[in-house]
């Protein structure tokens, strides 16, 4: 399965899509030292699939390439996060030095 990853900054997310159809998205809200994920969702047919998966470990290198934190607010992205600790380093710390996710 070829799968698609863009940043839809007009849009606020980043798309993933699979032959071309639409597959998953994952909606964000971006300042300037950080990027909340607030919502990931796999489209009718694509479930099970790994498509949402993909879409947020590539979203999440993106992140890394801005050199931007992330605030994982949405549980789909704070669960990946957690079963892949090569990203636990992008989770924003507050001034505290708390993880927030």
């Amino acid at each position: 399965m070829d799968v698609t990853v863009t940043n839809a900054r007009d849009r606020k997310r980043y798309e993933a899509r699979v032959d071309g159809t639409l597959a998953a998205i994952a909606d964000y809200i971006p300042t300037d030292e950080l990027v909340a994920f607030t919502h990931t969702e796999v489209l009718d047919g694509f479930e099970g699939q790994g498509v949402g998966s993909v879409l947020v470990g590539r979203a999440l290198d993106d992140v890394r390439g801005q050199h931007l934190a992330v605030l994982a607010v949405c549980p789909f992205v704070s669960g990946y996060v957690q079963r892949h600790p090569e990203y636990s380093d992008l989770l924003y710390r507050s001034r505290t030095g708390a993880v927030a996710d």
